[in-house]
């Protein structure tokens, strides 16, 4: 066994690494197991692990250390043991985290060791939050919260791919807010920002499930939108306009901005580009 071999390798492991012997002698102690429990190298390496530092439990409180523990399960049979348990940070409170044992053999087969690895479960959940709120910020207008350019780009890529390959047909609404710029002079920037977010969840509140309202830029929204012919997509044009015109901003001063909007629309045909089929709305 030849634990040096790893050691460039294991301290910058983010999960937690420690390795014991036969004896459940702990030798090995990486800078996530500090980093999770509190202690150091120099606190545990060469104690024992039945000294209860840790003080597994399981679910049911069952003190884990002194008697069913996985690593000396592990050192007995060699097979490689999963499991939740709650680990007792040096500073007293619990932490959930997962565990994995597995074996460590000699030349001989013989086992001589094993290595306990466990992953800090707030640390999963804090990575898939801000997974999520990556992906958001990827496909996400910070202003209005509705789907951003690139994403509507993404997205009017794939329905124009259904389209050829399985005749498909969609629409498409450019809609811009008329004078848009005399708000701004008007009220200023900030109050604009809040009538675009107004105009925005108004048309984002008024399409189905299966349409797409996006920021295209500035004060242009495109709209992809489910229908089959001109007909349908002039239904649904005329009832955006009419919505948007109907809501308005409400001031600190009770005085209600309201804006309108104009609307140009085609449908997606066959031969389409993302640059054709906008440059067929303006």
């Amino acid at each position: 066994m030849n634990i040096n071999n790893n050691q460039n390798i294991m301290p910058y492991l983010y999960e937690g690494v420690y390795v014991v012997n036969q004896k459940r002698k702990i030798i090995f102690w990486n800078d996530g197991s500090e980093r999770i429990t509190g202690y150091s190298a120099k606190e545990v390496v060469h104690s024992f692990c039945y000294q209860n530092i840790l003080q597994h439990i399981d679910e049911t409180g069952k003190q884990l250390c002194l008697g069913g523990c996985p690593l000396q399960k592990t050192l007995d049979d060699g097979i490689i043991n999963e499991s939740k348990v709650y680990l007792k940070h040096k500073d007293g409170y619990r932490i959930p985290v997962m565990v994995k044992t597995l074996p460590i053999y000699d030349e001989k087969q013989n086992i001589v060791a094993a290595i306990e690895v466990f992953t800090d479960e707030r640390f999963q959940k804090q990575v898939y939050r801000e997974n999520i709120e990556l992906k958001n910020r990827l496909k996400i207008d910070t202003l209005t919260q509705i789907a951003n350019r690139n994403y509507c780009d993404f997205q009017l890529e794939k329905r124009l791919e259904e389209s050829k390959a399985f005749s498909n047909t969609f629409g498409l609404l450019l809609i811009d807010i008329d004078l848009f710029k005399n708000v701004n002079d008007t009220y200023g920037h900030l109050i604009g920002d809040e009538v675009l977010k107004v105009v925005a969840k108004t048309l984002a509140s008024n399409i189905k499930r299966t349409d797409l309202v996006s920021r295209w830029g500035g004060e242009e929204f495109v709209v992809l939108v489910n229908v089959a012919n001109l007909k349908e997509l002039k239904i649904v044009a005329e009832k955006l306009r009419t919505v948007v015109s109907a809501s308005s901003y409400k001031m600190e001063n009770n005085k209600h901005i309201k804006v309108t909007i104009s609307i140009g629309g085609t449908l997606a045909q066959p031969e389409d580009t993302i640059k054709s089929i906008i440059s067929k709305m303006r």
